[in-house]
């Protein structure tokens, strides 16, 4: 199976943790696409997603141009090595039900993105049960209402 390194997306466009979440936005927007990874030159230290922007910060209602990425930035992020096969990744996207990882080299450089679609257009790579299990609902992580289902 081909390395990741011969499917992701080269040359990605990042931000720094001192960047504000506007300009992460306004990237987002003029790039048109939906995460960033975060980077301290050319070492990865988080990602930045249109969700967490709206759910962690303007949801909070806090101003895009008064936080910083690395407030609200995921910095437990999951990632591959150029080298590993599209295989290995497709699993490890299946089993932490994520559409793109960051790939960094074996030096802990970034040099690219992996998407589940890059993976899909990709020859002789399987995607659907990828797809199941990144599709599949997980419980979401918030207190309980303390009510009871009704019983009839």
């Amino acid at each position: 199976m081909k390395p990741i390194s011969q499917i992701m997306t080269r040359d990605v466009s990042v931000v720094s943790p001192d960047d504000k979440l506007l300009r992460a936005a306004q990237l987002m927007r003029d790039l048109d696409v939906g995460a960033l990874p975060v980077c301290n030159g050319k070492r990865l230290v988080g990602m930045i997603t249109d969700r967490d922007i709206t759910i962690r910060a303007v949801a909070e209602g806090q101003a895009p141009d008064s936080m910083s990425v690395s407030d609200i930035m995921s910095d437990q992020v999951f990632w591959c090595f150029e080298d590993q096969t599209a295989g290995e990744v497709l699993q490890q996207m299946g089993d932490q039900q994520i559409r793109r990882v960051p790939v960094i080299s074996r030096n802990m450089e970034l040099v690219g993105v992996v998407s589940l679609g890059d993976l899909a257009t990709a020859q002789n790579v399987d995607t659907d049960a990828t797809l199941g299990d990144i599709s599949a609902p997980v419980p979401p992580d918030r207190p309980s209402t303390g009510k009871q289902p009704s019983q009839h």
